[in-house]
């Protein structure tokens, strides 16, 4: 039987998918490393871990699915930076309470729609209606597909959608795929965060 605390960190890996030791410290104040990595360690019958750039990646194997109800199968798999990034940036950025991982967005007029999937998007209180902030991690995507949705973006913004001007975030990997994105985000509200920004 789990106690509290340990039932709380299987419901981060129920919402996150996977998370390093540093991120379960930032999402529930284990405090020390050598704290964290204690009680981490006794949630094994539940996750499974693998390494990722040398770091521990966990996430819920089959019985920590069956104790939060969670119907999402999670794997070692290769694209972990992906989600450990969406991660650092929800850390990051005060941990919205309207934060929302894959969300669709769509407009349709005319027999015309326009659909794109932002990789998260939440909420923030601003004068007159809610600024909507839109989440993209572009850690291995091919740049002529990131051109793809920012023109998506800039015509649902055209249409009204967000009822305002929303703000792009953005997580890339290196400077040069910064100054690219940059570029093609001229005249938009937008921010771009590489992994050294959170550490």
């Amino acid at each position: 039987m789990l106690n509290q605390r340990q039932e709380k960190l299987l419901l981060l890996l129920k919402r996150f998918d996977y998370l390093t030791m540093k991120q379960f410290q930032k999402l529930h104040d284990l405090k020390s490393s050598r704290n964290a990595y204690r009680v981490i360690k006794q949630l094994e019958p539940c996750v499974n871990v693998f390494k990722d750039d040398g770091v521990n990646v966990y996430y819920l194997n089959e019985k920590g699915r069956e104790y939060v109800n969670s119907y999402k199968k999670r794997t070692k798999i290769t694209t972990a930076k992906h989600y450990l990034l969406r991660n650092d940036l929800f850390i990051h950025s005060g941990k919205p309470s309207t934060w929302k991982n894959e969300i669709r967005m769509e407009y349709e007029s005319d027999n015309k729609k326009i659909t794109v999937v932002a990789d998260a998007h939440y909420t923030t209180i601003a004068y007159p209606n809610n600024k909507h902030h839109i989440v993209e991690i572009d850690h291995a995507q091919k740049m002529n597909k990131n051109k793809i949705k920012i023109e998506k973006y800039r015509r649902l913004i055209e249409k009204g959608v967000f009822k305002g001007m929303p703000s792009l975030i953005w997580v890339t990997s290196t400077n040069y795929r910064k100054a690219a994105l940059s570029e093609m985000m001229d005249g938009l509200d937008y921010k771009i965060f590489l992994p050294t920004d959170f550490y």
